[in-house]
């Protein structure tokens, strides 16, 4: 009895101690107006930032759009990152914790732990310079040895390309050696028509060449009107017209497309035949008993 009745006074000096609450009161308070002032200051910082990047829009001399929206979107990231970092010193240090020996400690840790992360201190460091030297951007279609698709997000640490079919592939930066970048310049639609050995080509190549500089009205993303090269190859049962148009990046599939409707079509109109697929029988036995029967006429 005497035990639980110690206890009880010890809980109950303590919970009447106006020092403890009033302590804890203002230690709840501090740390309140830390997390908000954070959240406030993150937030005017990201609003500066975009505002800095809307401006620099209008400027004479500006960078491209894409690495604007790559720096951007980094910017805050290390933003968030640094202010993070900074309230929870504020809120060690409001609780009595000895920020300085904590600095001290996590420096010497730091260099312990840099020595065994040499992969995690790879991948900074490559983010660092495929940023710095843009050698892709956020929104840029790329090739990163067997993954392909549009980029994400571009990390410090890691690059977040999504494929085409909706996969998001995570793949840390110091495993990036080799980068396709296909949105840096236009592309080219190469485009196959073939032609029946019966038809008149020269009336052919005519017809195409009287289309081709109609579509670019029809079609926003082709840069120039397309140009018709010639006959590309002589098949079996075709002749094969080849035709390039530079597109806008990353365009080149859908115009491709759309060159082959418009041709075909047109092809239609002027009454030009698209070949099909032909097979020549030959009977071996049937071309035999003719020869014998015109053995036996001859004999006779």
């Amino acid at each position: 009895m005497d035990t639980v009745k110690k206890i009880l006074d010890r809980l109950f000096g303590f919970a009447t101690n106006e020092e403890f609450w009033v302590n804890l009161g203002v230690g709840a308070l501090k740390i309140t107006a830390i997390l908000l002032l954070c959240f406030i200051i993150l937030k005017i910082l990201k609003i500066a930032v975009h505002n800095i990047f809307k401006m620099r829009q209008k400027a004479p001399i500006r960078i491209s759009e894409r690495r604007e929206a790559t720096l951007a979107r980094l910017l805050d990231n290390v933003i968030t990152y640094v202010l993070c970092f900074i309230a929870l010193i504020m809120i060690l240090d409001t609780f009595g914790v000895e920020v300085k020996a904590i600095l001290a400690g996590a420096g010497i840790v730091g260099l312990a732990v840099g020595f065994g992360a040499q992969s995690l201190v790879k991948d900074v460091i490559t983010g660092f310079f495929i940023i710095f030297e843009d050698q892709f951007a956020v929104g840029d279609y790329v090739r990163i040895g067997n993954f392909e698709g549009y980029v994400e997000s571009i990390g410090l640490r890691v690059t977040k390309i999504k494929s085409w079919t909706g996969e998001v592939h995570i793949l840390p930066n110091g495993s990036i050696t080799q980068v396709t970048n296909y949105s840096l310049n236009n592309s080219v639609a190469v485009v196959d028509v073939s032609i029946a050995y019966e038809e008149d080509i020269e009336k052919a190549e005519e017809a195409i060449c009287e289309l081709l500089p109609q579509l670019p009205e029809k079609y926003e993303d082709m840069v120039a009107p397309p140009e018709l090269l010639g006959v590309q190859n002589l098949a079996s049962s075709e002749v094969v017209l080849r035709i390039v148009c530079e597109t806008k990046p990353m365009r080149h599939v859908s115009v491709a497309r759309a060159i082959r409707k418009e041709v075909k079509m047109h092809l239609d109109k002027k009454g030009i035949e698209i070949p099909f697929p032909r097979l020549v029988m030959y009977n071996r036995q049937g071309q035999e008993n003719g020869a014998a029967s015109q053995t036996k006429k001859e004999n006779a």
